[in-house]
């Protein structure tokens, strides 16, 4: 099962689920980009989303027109980071280090193993703006070494 995280300074905004087998096209990320800028409008009490800036990697379905078109229609900005830079991917270097629980879980069901993931973030707020400030340094250092590779 392949998990799909989006989280803010906040926290948590949508967690998406792979079915087993199921392969991540465009159309798929766009629906998942669809239900997260409904999460973001309800989490954030229906305001409005411009100022979004969306950090992913370059693979082929983040990129394709379709999901360009919607990004440009919610009004969201891409952040970019270079193709080879891990230090900049948050989940790697921040959310996925606090889910070492996991590994000592063992889950009957794919449902169970969904509600363990989909509950152990709560009251993590300061984990998170912890994460994105993370995230601000790694990015100042890759900017000042020209977009090289940069070591944590």
């Amino acid at each position: 099962m392949v998990a799909t995280v989006f989280w803010d300074h906040r926290g948590i905004l949508l967690t998406e689920f792979m079915a087993p087998g199921t392969t991540l096209t465009s159309e798929v990320y766009c629906e998942t980009l669809n239900k997260l800028q409904r999460s973001i409008q309800n989490k954030w009490c229906m305001m409005l989303t411009k100022g979004i800036f969306l950090l992913h990697d370059n693979v082929r379905p983040h990129t394709t027109a379709c999901t360009n078109t919607l990004i440009k229609l919610f009004n969201w900005e891409i952040f970019d980071r270079r193709p080879c830079s891990p230090d900049l991917v948050p989940s790697n270097y921040h959310l996925f280090t606090k889910m070492v629980w996991l590994a000592t879980q063992r889950f009957h069901t794919n449902d169970r193993l969904m509600d363990g993931v989909n509950n152990w973030p709560h009251n993590l707020a300061p984990f998170f703006d912890e994460g994105l400030q993370k995230l601000v340094s790694c990015y100042d250092k890759c900017l000042n070494v020209d977009g090289n590779y940069v070591k944590k």
